[in-house]
């Protein structure tokens, strides 16, 4: 004989089951697919728009660095840039550009809406 502490676990199980797994999975599908589109997409596109940007850089466009350091680019050389910030002249790796100021974008910003 059973006692009768084993016969919960022996008891019949209900054959929804399956349905409720369908819709976990189902639910955890719109959530990935959420946070793609809401959160991973648009980082990647803008990953990809500046990193062509860097590839288009030339001489006279102004800069902002990942330090801080404000200048003109003077010279190009595959990974290294030189700016010109002031009176002194600064060599910065080109992956260390956070932002390119061209004279187009600074004068929309001074545009009034």
């Amino acid at each position: 004989m059973i006692p009768n502490t084993f016969l919960p676990a022996f008891a019949p199980v209900d054959q929804s089951g399956g349905r409720g797994l369908m819709i976990f999975v189902f639910q955890m599908a719109a959530i990935i697919a959420i946070f793609y589109f809401l959160i991973i997409r648009p980082k990647v596109q803008q990953e990809r728009k500046h990193r062509d940007r860097l590839q288009q850089l030339k001489r006279g466009d102004e800069v902002v660095t990942a330090g801080g350091l404000v200048g003109e680019v003077i010279h190009l050389k595959d990974d290294r840039v030189t700016l010109k910030t002031g009176e002194s002249r600064v060599v910065v790796q080109r992956d260390r550009i956070a932002e390119i100021r061209t004279p187009k974008v600074a004068e929309e910003e001074k545009k009034p809406s």
